[in-house]
């Protein structure tokens, strides 16, 4: 098992490049499997997620290239439409490849998803969606099977704006015959992503980014190239990063507008924050000011930046409140900052944070945001934290250790 082992109390200085988003390039991946031909996409970051969906691909029987953040797909040799339960159970997001696969070949199976333990996350949306089209959905023995001779277009309602239900269907929808309308889609910029993606390879999708998405079914889509946006919560990790340590960060390659509700938050906070064309730079102070946040669908606050956020709240001065909304088990991290001294107090979806002196202390990533938190609270707290379970983190940020010894941070990986 390996660990990370960070000193607080250093101030961090320089500037940062975001990687890829990961939550745009695993569907955008899967997606690549709807076009024929050979896709070659840029600005993949080198996560374990990515490795994973790797060998979900190369299982199907695709032909995978993958170096210096570009993978190069061809979808034209894939011979199997099933993934196993282990490839699956090691990453939510091996489900799109039920939208994806149903598009090109008419079946998909797959186990039900694993990945963080967050709360309940059904995908009965999704499968609702596809039945919807016109695809038969059976489960047996936690096997998701999908089977459809032909996809029809149809409109689908979502009782919730699910990212990934959102995904999903706009992918199995490019393909039916006739229109596709979702309402209540979600709006976040993963999803305009994958439409650009989709659209690029002859696609006829309109209206990604609101809540209503118009889908007209095409034949064929052609394999085409496509660069990922980059990763709106790895920019507001180092946000944040840079707030707690009342350092002076520059982050670039990053969409403002992507992060305009963590700006907001740390204006408010006391941060002094100057925005460029595609860079922020933060500029953070001993004196914060406590803020209450809630988590929201895009474009409101992110829930992959609560734990991080809630981190940071330990050292505003006064009583700031979290409500989670999205999630009902995304309070784990809270019981690993206690440890290192945090005084914060929860109400079932609420949280109340005081202002606390942290301290080193053997804490564990108990998932991937969670794991971020505390490389924030360590680099802030006195004294040493060992983290474990850094295999959650090292899902969703990219070259994590390297990016934080540039600018100053002690950090590194030992094994424990």
């Amino acid at each position: 098992m390996e660990c990370l082992v960070i000193e607080g109390g250093n101030k961090l200085e320089g500037e940062l490049n975001i990687s890829g988003a990961k939550n745009a390039a695993l569907p955008i991946v899967m997606a690549s499997l709807i076009g024929e031909g050979v896709s070659v996409l840029d600005n993949i970051p080198n996560l374990r997620d990515i490795n994973n969906l790797i060998k979900i691909l190369k299982s199907l029987g695709a032909e995978v290239e993958y170096q210096n953040n570009k993978l190069k797909v061809n979808s034209d040799s894939v011979n199997k439409f099933e993934i196993s339960y282990p490839l699956a159970n090691k990453m939510r997001a091996s489900y799109y490849a039920l939208g994806a696969l149903l598009a090109r070949y008419g079946q998909a199976k797959t186990s039900l998803p694993g990945g963080c333990e967050i709360g309940s996350r059904p995908i009965d949306l999704h499968l609702k969606g596809f039945e919807a089209l016109g695809a038969s959905v059976s489960i047996d023995h936690g096997m998701v099977n999908l089977k459809a001779d032909k996809l029809t277009g149809a409109k689908i309602y979502l009782d919730y704006p699910s990212v990934g239900a959102t995904l999903n269907i706009m992918m199995a929808a490019v393909k039916a015959e006739g229109k596709t309308i979702i309402e209540n889609a979600a709006r976040e910029p993963e999803i305009i992503d994958l439409s650009n993606y989709l659209n690029v390879m002859g696609a006829k999708i309109k209206g990604a980014g609101t809540d209503i998405i118009r889908i007209e079914g095409v034949d064929n889509l052609k394999a085409n190239d496509y660069t990922i946006i980059p990763d709106r919560i790895e920019a507001g990790t180092y946000m944040m990063m840079a707030a707690i340590t009342a350092s002076d960060l520059s982050i670039n390659n990053v969409l403002v507008e992507h992060v305009k509700p963590l700006i907001a938050k740390l204006i408010e906070m006391g941060a002094t924050i100057e925005e460029d064309v595609n860079s922020i730079r933060v500029i953070g102070n001993n004196q914060l000011n406590a803020v209450d946040i809630k988590t929201l669908p895009y474009p409101g606050f992110p829930t992959d930046m609560q734990a991080q956020f809630m981190a940071l709240l330990t050292q505003a001065k006064g009583v700031s409140m979290v409500v989670e909304t999205v999630f009902e088990d995304r309070f784990a991290h809270v019981d690993e900052l206690k440890r290192m001294g945090a005084k914060i107090k929860i109400d079932g979806r609420t949280a109340m944070v005081n202002n606390s002196k942290l301290t080193g202390a053997k804490v564990k990533a108990t998932d991937l945001r969670a794991g971020a938190a505390l490389i924030l609270a360590a680099l802030v707290a006195e004294g040493r934290t060992v983290v474990e379970d850094i295999y959650h983190i090292e899902r969703g940020y990219e070259d994590v250790i390297a990016k934080i010894q540039k600018i100053g941070g002690n950090i590194t990986k030992i094994n424990c």
